[in-house]
Parts: C-alpha cells; sequence; structure tokens
C-alpha cells in the first residue's frame, strides 16, 4: 500500500508535465509590438481591446490585466479606452545591453472566464550613446624594419548601441605613414587595424601621434576619439607566439571563486630582455575586468566573481603576450558557462479568491505562475498539491496553473484549508519551492438550529409570582455568524382553550420561559406547548421542540365537607338509641380536599365533646361510633368538634360541629340544640357564660327525663301528641355523586333518619320516618323492624 501511495502522486506529477508541455506546444504565436526606447511615460503603444477584438466593456468585466515576465509593471492596460501604455520610459541599453532584438514578454490575462494572451514588446534602439575607447591614449611599439602592409591591430571602440547605430567606421588623422582599416567579427562588431603603408625610420623619427576617430551609423552620427602613441623601436626580429590561438574553456556556474579557468602560454626565440614576455588583457569590457584576473607573469586566468548562468552565458578573452623588444602576440580565449540546478522554481499568484462559499460547485481558487531561471532540464518544472484536499491543479496556459476545487466544500466539516503547491524542476540534484494558499470557506445558511433536547418538561409550584423563570430551552446551529444567530419564539397553541399569550412569554435571545401569570393547580395540572427556534440566515431556518409545563400542588386548599353540611343553617342532629353497642356507626363525617397527593390526605381528629369518654372518631374515615355502651346516666343532648386536618407541610384544617341526641326510639322527638355555645363566648365573660351553660344544660336534662317518662306513659292510651318536629337535614336526597377522597368510599350504611311527626292525621301515623338514604335500608327492612319493637308499623316499609 505505501509503494502505491508513492507511486500515486509521481503519476499525477507526470500528467501535469505533460499537460504543460502541450500547453506550450499549443500555443499561439504571441502579438508584436514594437516601440522607441526612451519613449515618454503615458505614451500609446497599442490598442489592445481591438486587437484582441473585444470590447473595452469587456475587458473591464473580464477584468483583464497585464503580467510581465520579470513582474515589473512597465506597461499598464486602461480599461476604460483598451489601450496599451508605458508605465516608464525604457532604456534599451538597461534592458538587454547588448543583445538584439530587445524584445519584452508580456502576457494580457482575462480572469472571466480565463484566457492568456502572449504579446511581445520590441524596445527599438536609438542612437543615444557615442563610441568610446577604453583607453584614452593606446601605445604602439613598432619595429623600425616592420615591411610596408604590417597590420597592427588596435582596440575597439564601444557603443552601447545596436545595429546600426554602434560603431560602423574608424578613421585616423593624416599621416604619411598609416591607414586604417575596419575589420568585422564573427559577432558584427567592427574593430580597427592600424596597416603600415611606409617605412619607419627610428633614428629619424622615434615616437609620433594619431588621433583615432570612431564612427557609429546613427542619425546624426555620434563619434569617439583617443590617441595612438607610436614608439619606433628597433630591431626585435622575434614576436612572441601562443602555443594555441584559441583556447576553447568550458566552466561551471557554481566554480568557487579564486578557481583556475585557463593559463595560456607563449614563447619567444630571442633572448634577454626582447625574450621576457608578460602578458595582458588584449581588450578588457567592465563585465570581463570584475569577472576575471589574469597573472601578467604566469598568464593564468582565474575567476573573481561568480558566475551566473542565467545572466551571461559566455565571455570572449582577447590576451596578449609582449616581449621586452616591443614584440607581441595574440590568442583568444572562448570561455562558455555550463549551466547547474541552482535556481529554485518560482511561483507567482496572478490572482487568489478567497473565502469561497461553502456551496459553490467547481470554482476558480487561484491563478499562478511558475518559472525556472535554469535552462534544460533544470528548468523544466512539475506542480502538485496534498492528495488529500479537495482541490485539483489545471494547466491553463504556459507556465500557469489554475487552483480549482472538486466541488461544493462544507464549512462545518472544515472552514480553512491550507494549499501548499509543490513546484520541484527536473534537475540534478532537483530543487522544489513550496507556496502556501490559505483558502477559507465562508459560511451559508444551510443548517437549521437544533434543540439539545427534542422535548423538555419543566415543572412550577403553584401560586408561583408573575414573570418567574420556569426554565430554558436551548438550540445551537453549526452554521456562524448571523447564520447561527438563534431566535426564540412560541408557536401556536393546537389547543384552541389554552391560552398561551397569557400563560408564558419566552425570552427571544437566550430561549428563557417566563409564566406570566399566577397558576393554579386545581385549575390548570399540566399544559403543553411548542416552542420555535429560528436562525437569522436567508433563507430562515427553523425547529421545533415541545416543552411540557407541569404545575406542582401547594398545600393552599383547606378540607371541605360535605356531610354535615356547614351553611349557617340549623344544624343536624344526629339520634343515637341508647340501647346501642359499642362501636355503633353514629355518622359520618364526609371531606374533600381540592389539592393532591399528601396535601388531599385527610385525617379525622375528635377535638371536642360533651363527655369526651363517650364516642370516637376513626381517624381515616372519619366515621363517628360510640366508644362505649350508653347508660340512662349519659346526657341526652351531646356537641362534638371533630377536626378534619390535611397532611401538608403546612396543614390545614376545619372543624365540623355534631349533635347528638340520645333517644330511647326513634320516635322521640327531640329538640334542636342552641346555636351558640358557650365556648363561642367573648373570653372577658367566659365565666358568667359557664354558669349560664351549666345551668341551661341541667335544666334541660331534667326536662327531657321528664319529657321521656311523660311520653313512655301516654304511648300506649292517648293519641300520639301534636309534636312537631323538625329536622334541620337538608330537604331531599343527599347528593350521590360526592364521594370520600380519604379512601373509605361514599357512605355505607344508613345511619341518618329524618323524624318528623304528622299533625292532625286522622290515621294517627308518621309523616315519615326514613333514612337519608333510602336505598340501603331498602336492601333490608325486616332487619330493622325486628329489632325495633317500638318501630310504628305503619310506616308500610
Amino acid at each position: 500500500m505505501e509503494a502505491a501511495g508513492e507511486r500515486f502522486p509521481k503519476q499525477r506529477q507526470v500528467l501535469l508535465l505533460f499537460l504543460l508541455l502541450g500547453v506550450a506546444r499549443s500555443g499561439w504565436e504571441p502579438r508584436r509590438y514594437s516601440v522607441q526606447e526612451e519613449t515618454d511615460s503615458g505614451s500609446f503603444v497599442a490598442n489592445l481591446a481591438k486587437d484582441l477584438k473585444l470590447g473595452v466593456r469587456e475587458l473591464a468585466a473580464r477584468e483583464a490585466r497585464v503580467v510581465s515576465e520579470d513582474n515589473q509593471q512597465r506597461l499598464h492596460l486602461d480599461l476604460q479606452t483598451g489601450e496599451l501604455i508605458l508605465n516608464e520610459k525604457l532604456d534599451r541599453e538597461e534592458l538587454c545591453g547588448p543583445t538584439e532584438p530587445c524584445v519584452m514578454h508580456f502576457q494580457v490575462l482575462l480572469k472571466k472566464p480565463l484566457e492568456i494572451f502572449r504579446a511581445e514588446l520590441l524596445v527599438r534602439d536609438i542612437n543615444d550613446h557615442s563610441p568610446e575607447f577604453p583607453e584614452r591614449e593606446m601605445t604602439l611599439k613598432i619595429l623600425e624594419n616592420s615591411p610596408n602592409g604590417t597590420v597592427f591591430p588596435l582596440k575597439k571602440a564601444q557603443d552601447l548601441d545596436v545595429g546600426n547605430n554602434n560603431v560602423q567606421n574608424y578613421v585616423i588623422s593624416p599621416n604619411s605613414h598609416f591607414h586604417v582599416s575596419t575589420l568585422k567579427r564573427g559577432d558584427g562588431r567592427k574593430y580597427p587595424e592600424l596597416v603600415l603603408d611606409k617605412e619607419l625610420d627610428h633614428e629619424e623619427r622615434p615616437d609620433f601621434r594619431i588621433t583615432i576617430t570612431a564612427l557609429d551609423g546613427g542619425s546624426p552620427s555620434r563619434s569617439g576619439t583617443a590617441q595612438i602613441h607610436i614608439v619606433v623601436l628597433d630591431v626585435n626580429d622575434n614576436a612572441p607566439e601562443f602555443s594555441q590561438k584559441l583556447y576553447d574553456i568550458q566552466v561551471p556556474e557554481n566554480s568557487p571563486i579564486g578557481s583556475l579557468i585557463v593559463k595560456v602560454s607563449a614563447r619567444d626565440l630571442d633572448t634577454g630582455i626582447n625574450g621576457e614576455i608578460s602578458y595582458s588583457l588584449f581588450y578588457s569590457s567592465q563585465e570581463i575586468s570584475k569577472t576575471f584576473e589574469l597573472n601578467h607573469l604566469s598568464g593564468e586566468v582565474r575567476l573573481i566573481k561568480k558566475l551566473d548562468f542565467e545572466a551571461i552565458s559566455s565571455y570572449e578573452l582577447d590576451i596578449e603576450a609582449y616581449d621586452g623588444g616591443g614584440l607581441s602576440g595574440k590568442c583568444s580565449v572562448s570561455i562558455k558557462v555550463i549551466d547547474v540546478n541552482d535556481n529554485f522554481p518560482e511561483l507567482t499568484v496572478s490572482s487568489l479568491s478567497s473565502p469561497i462559499p461553502e456551496n459553490s460547485p467547481e470554482t476558480e481558487v487561484a491563478l499562478f505562475r511558475v518559472r525556472d531561471r535554469d535552462s534544460g532540464d533544470n528548468g523544466k518544472m512539475i506542480c502538485s498539491i496534498q492528495d488529500d484536499l479537495p482541490f485539483l491543479l489545471k494547466p491553463s496556459a504556459e507556465n500557469f496553473y489554475t487552483l480549482i476545487t472538486e466541488g461544493a466544500l462544507d464549512r462545518e466539516s472544515r472552514a480553512e484549508y491550507n494549499v501548499t503547491i509543490t513546484v520541484t524542476d527536473l534537475g540534478f540534484p532537483k530543487l522544489k519551492t513550496e507556496h502556501i494558499i490559505t483558502v477559507l470557506v465562508s459560511d451559508v445558511n444551510d443548517n437549521a438550529p437544533t434543540f439539545t433536547q427534542t422535548s423538555y418538561t419543566l415543572f412550577i409550584r403553584e401560586n408561583n409570582s408573575p414573570a418567574l423563570n420556569m426554565g430554558s430551552v436551548t438550540a445551537t446551529d453549526r452554521d456562524s455568524g448571523t447564520n447561527a444567530q438563534v431566535t426564540y419564539s412560541l408557536l401556536p397553541s393546537h389547543d384552541p382553550h389554552l391560552p398561551l399569550a397569557s400563560l408564558v412569554s419566552i425570552n427571544s435571545d437566550n430561549g428563557q420561559l417566563f409564566a406570566l401569570r399566577s397558576l393554579d393547580y386545581e385549575v390548570l395540572r399540566t399544559f403543553e406547548f411548542r416552542v420555535g427556534a429560528t436562525d437569522a440566515g436567508t433563507p430562515a431556518l427553523s425547529s421545533e421542540a415541545l416543552v411540557r409545563v407541569v404545575v406542582l400542588d401547594d398545600n393552599d386548599n383547606s378540607p371541605f365537607v360535605l356531610y354535615p353540611l356547614q351553611n349557617g343553617s340549623a344544624p343536624c342532629t344526629e339520634l343515637v338509641p341508647r340501647a346501642a353497642e359499642a362501636g355503633y356507626l353514629v355518622t359520618k363525617v364526609v371531606a374533600v380536599d381540592s389539592d393532591s397527593g399528601q396535601n388531599a390526605w385527610l385525617s379525622y381528629h375528635l377535638l371536642k365533646a360533651t363527655e369526651p369518654g363517650l364516642f370516637s372518631v376513626w381517624a381515616h374515615n372519619g366515621e363517628v361510633r360510640t366508644a362505649r355502651l350508653l347508660s340512662e346516666r349519659d346526657a341526652a343532648k351531646h356537641r362534638l368538634v371533630v377536626l378534619v386536618k390535611d397532611n401538608g407541610d403546612s396543614p390545614m384544617s376545619v372543624t365540623v360541629t355534631l349533635h347528638v341526641l340520645l333517644v330511647d326510639g326513634f320516635s322521640q322527638p327531640y329538640l334542636p340544640l342552641p346555636e351558640v355555645s358557650a365556648e363561642e363566648a367573648p373570653a372577658h365573660s367566659l365565666t358568667i357564660y359557664l354558669v349560664i351553660a351549666l345551668a341551661s344544660v341541667s335544666f334541660l336534662f331534667l326536662f327531657s327525663v321528664l319529657l321521656f317518662v311523660a311520653m313512655r306513659l301516654c304511648s300506649r292510651n292517648r293519641a300520639r301528641a301534636a309534636w312537631v318536629g323538625r329536622c334541620s337535614v337538608p330537604e331531599g336526597h343527599f347528593p350521590d355523586h360526592l364521594v370520600d377522597l380519604s379512601g373509605t368510599g361514599t357512605l355505607s350504611q344508613s345511619y341518618q333518619y329524618e323524624v318528623c311527626l304528622t299533625g292532625n292525621s286522622r290515621s294517627n301515623e308518621l309523616k315519615f320516618l326514613k333514612p337519608a338514604f333510602p336505598n340501603l335500608l331498602a336492601q333490608d327492612p325486616e332487619r330493622e323492624t325486628e329489632g325495633n319493637p317500638n318501630f310504628p308499623k305503619s310506616l308500610g316499609i
């Protein structure tokens, strides 16, 4: 697997190299323009809009620009007119030196869509430099016996102009011994030679001077002069001769300073001073003088400056050897610089688009140009990027590449990419350049807010204060910026009877929920609604969550007594036969509590009683029963106060007052008890009321005993007295839909009776004597009549 992973990038790089070579071979011929050097800045060069057959508006819309090879902005494209304009004066000699023609390459880059046009600007030379001799005075030593026609080479003049503006001719001042010939070298340069027309005589004239003038071919012509000092020597008949007329040398450009380039050697057959040879550079330009050094005695040529193949690829040296007698010989040294891979590839980004929307399809990210100043394989390059990124490199034109996305990106997965572009040449050793392009991915609203929970359950205790914070809901959005700004809202309720707007409000910024008013558990125990979360993107996205509010019960309701009714009317009196056994069910206190849970667990307690040991109250079901057998000594009337209490943290209670009348039989009338008891008297007259109460009770007791005895005696012989007993129990049946929430159920025994006697009845019957719950009594009528011998036979039960 590792070997396959290593081969894949190589195959990808080779493919990109072939694509680049194909683009280079298929490119069209560049457009050519020309301009004279020293033309003023802002001058018109060409109308690119016309040449490219594009409109001016199209140039601006496609973001046209000019890119030069050396990244110098010497040219400017006016997008309003489509004209190519000079940004600065051009100096041909500075741009190209001796190279002719002087061509400046540039490209016209159109971005939308991408299109590249190659072009060349020819900088034409003007005659702005005069010829100059390397020395103001040249010295020639000539033997007096030199024959006519002898040629003496002269140092040529330098002219920075090229072509016809360079040196074209040499002339000398009039004299009787010499004339000058103008010759042409292989590189096209012209140099002078002095030709002897008439023999010299040392004794007649040992030296004389001639003025030489170099003329160029410009219009108007320019010239430069130098003095030739001719020294006539005595006869030295052997001149130095070099072992080679031409030395052809190749030097790597990375040769260190001080390296020996070549050693020239010459010999002279003469002896003595005429045989002593010295070496010098016959012609030396400034560049040669800065780069090479010649040892005058040994003839060694050494390097004194680093070579650069990309700047100058070859040098021509003329070396002269002269003896002490004035004779000289000359040779040429041709030095060719060998290119080595010493230049790293260069990468220049022309355009960069960042950030990129995450939902964009295949998109151009960057346009860049690569260049390597080396030549041959050292200048060939391949480009590559990391394999694990969603980007591709696409060759656009010669040495131009486009970085594009493979498809839509996802900012939530990765918001930033660092794309490393690696440019590697094919030299040895390989050199590479890495350039990192940071691509930011901008957010698009493609994620809806998400609640942390699909449903929320909030608990709030009833009787809360308004504006109470019940809790909060939270939603997050994976987007960023405004696309991630979440706003919360209450959604319309599906229940038309739920006044949601008056119950709950929500903070739209943080999702906190508030109760708008106090809640009542007994009215509303739970309710549900939905909350929406919406982001601020375009278009906006939203989601929903269910919120369930549970109202917790507080012990805020006192027990409510269903039976006996405590409505302020005359109290109901419970009749208990004196023959009742212990545990006899007197009555049952029925109460309910609107609260729930332990707040509705009721307990019953006997708080006060006329005779404490006679009656008991069952704590769990409220049944009032006799605690012992009744006796004749027990008072006939009893008042019981029962406390009904719930089981809340702060218990709430209510009292029930019961009136019990002990009778020998159910036909005995009874009198209603007084409504105001001694306990209700003011505290300051408590003693007086106690005395009055005691006297009243005693009187009532004696009266009841006498009345009971009288009734027993007269019951068999006399008609039934016209006593009218009025019962305070409410007319009609006791509501049968009320239940005992303590868990004992509804009233289960027929223990409450209505006793009423008729007046002036011909049949001498009771008007009615029936239980408050007739259905229960009807189930077993015989047992009731059999248990009470005094029960009237005329009831017809």
